[in-house]
């Protein structure tokens, strides 16, 4: 027999489900159980450290509308998590854990490259990937280090390496992990005394996949673990993925001789999307939350909502749960308040104008110096910095940037848009500089 709480969290899943879409809600929440309930706080046992960190990034909103209106307010949430079993258990077998079909990849299916947008912020990485997937371990692409900030897509481009290859390679043992899971999993081996079955458990995959490896700065143990399985994989020609939040030579505290392996293959940035990027994912994640929205309305969402995938999809998810939840229209007024709650709005009277003047400021040099043919340094410099900006800050192409710029097409854009991001991740004073003009534009 259920008891009072347990009645109340089957509401509270009505609620839910009301909100989005029936595959959201088999794999999100269907797999949620709840195991107590005191002093207004319900726990709930989830199956993974992913599983609790994507319903915290993606779901907490609804979860929490959810639980009010049926708990009351005042109602908090925590979680169980269950560790998988991706690392042999103590007297565990490792010859027999080396078949491909009984190994959990914790891949989660719904992230495929079909649902990866292409946009110049992430083609490289994109690329790459698909690369790798069709040969893992034997392209010139390994390590494959894909960095960038949180919510860009990283976790999801994983994924989809991860699921293609096991689509096209069903022979191969691959395995997605997030750093934290890794150490979890590498301090319980210590703890018992089965360091041997972790390492051999890692070392025999195929293709091994390690999300935000930056959480390993300062562990040194760890890092020791992780870089005896990195160098063994590798020379046995196996593929390993990494993410990071920063690229190698930006992780102080991680040791030398690892930051110099994490930079012998491709290191692949991915930026936050462009417009037209966003325009993509927002149909997509309305056709998958089962929901319609105006265009004015859709429009502003799109110019306002510009960092990453990650605040569109949280965006469209608020939006669709006050509607249901409220009886609210989606209209622009709950699109405004949504956004307003959960999104720094960028102040978008950024032009290409205002990006000249100042940079000139800065630089302390006339605005038709940009505009002329110069290649004095500190000129070339400036206009430079003015062509990273504007595709930073502006929706324009490449080529009216250019226009706009010195008269320049778009490959001497891209040229110095790739200048200035790399001068941006090894010189500190240099990005400061540019973080600092960043500040001025948004005044």
């Amino acid at each position: 027999m259920q008891s009072d709480y347990q009645l109340l969290w089957s509401e509270c899943l009505a609620v839910i489900r009301g909100v989005v879409s029936e595959t959201t809600y088999e794999r999100w929440f269907r797999p949620i159980i709840p195991i107590s309930y005191q002093d207004k706080k319900i726990t709930v046992q989830v199956p993974s450290q992913f599983f609790y960190e994507y319903l915290e990034e993606k779901y907490i909103h609804i979860l929490h509308m959810s639980l009010e209106r049926v708990f009351g307010t005042g109602t908090s949430l925590s979680y169980r998590v269950v560790v998988g079993n991706s690392a042999p258990e103590t007297g565990s077998h490792p010859e027999k854990d080396r078949k491909a079909e009984e190994l959990d990849s914790q891949l989660v299916a719904k992230y495929t490259f079909d649902n990866f947008f292409e946009g110049e912020s992430n083609r490289l990485a994109r690329s790459t990937g698909m690369s790798i997937a069709e040969k893992p371990g034997k392209t010139a692409f390994n390590p494959l280090f894909i960095y960038g900030d949180t919510g860009v897509g990283k976790t999801h481009l994983c994924h989809a390496i991860g699921l293609r290859t096991r689509k096209l390679h069903p022979e191969k043992r691959v395995l997605y992990v997030s750093s934290h899971l890794f150490r979890i999993q590498y301090i319980d081996a210590v703890r018992k005394n089965t360091t041997y079955d972790f390492l051999a458990f890692y070392q025999s995959l195929d293709v091994l996949i390690m999300d935000d490896i930056q959480e390993f700065i300062g562990m040194d143990k760890t890092q020791h673990a992780f870089f005896q399985i990195f160098n063994n994989l590798h020379q046995l020609g196996k593929q390993i993925v990494m993410t990071s939040d920063k690229p190698p030579v930006a992780l102080q505290g991680m040791e030398a001789r690892l930051i110099t392996r994490l930079k012998w293959g491709m290191n692949a940035k991915i930026d936050r999307p462009d417009y037209e990027l966003r325009k993509q994912i927002l149909r997509h994640l309305m056709e998958e939350e089962n929901i319609s929205i105006d265009n004015d309305v859709f429009n502003y969402i799109v110019e306002h909502v510009t960092e990453n995938v990650r605040d569109l999809e949280g965006v469209i998810i608020s939006i669709s749960a006050n509607s249901f939840i409220n009886r609210k229209k989606i209209d622009m007024t709950l699109a405004q308040e949504v956004i307003g709650q959960m999104v720094m709005i960028e102040n978008r009277q950024i032009t290409i104008e205002k990006i000249i003047k100042v940079v000139c400021e800065h630089f302390n040099m006339d605005e038709s110096l940009i505009q002329s043919s110069s290649r004095k340094r500190e000129i070339v410099l400036a206009r430079q910095i003015s062509m990273y900006l504007a595709k930073k800050y502006t929706d324009h192409s490449l080529a009216h940037i250019g226009k706009s710029i010195g008269g320049k097409d778009h490959a001497t854009v891209l040229h110095s848009i790739k200048a200035i991001k790399n001068q941006m991740e090894t010189d500190k004073s240099f990005k400061a500089m540019i973080e600092s003009l960043e500040r001025k534009l948004k005044q």
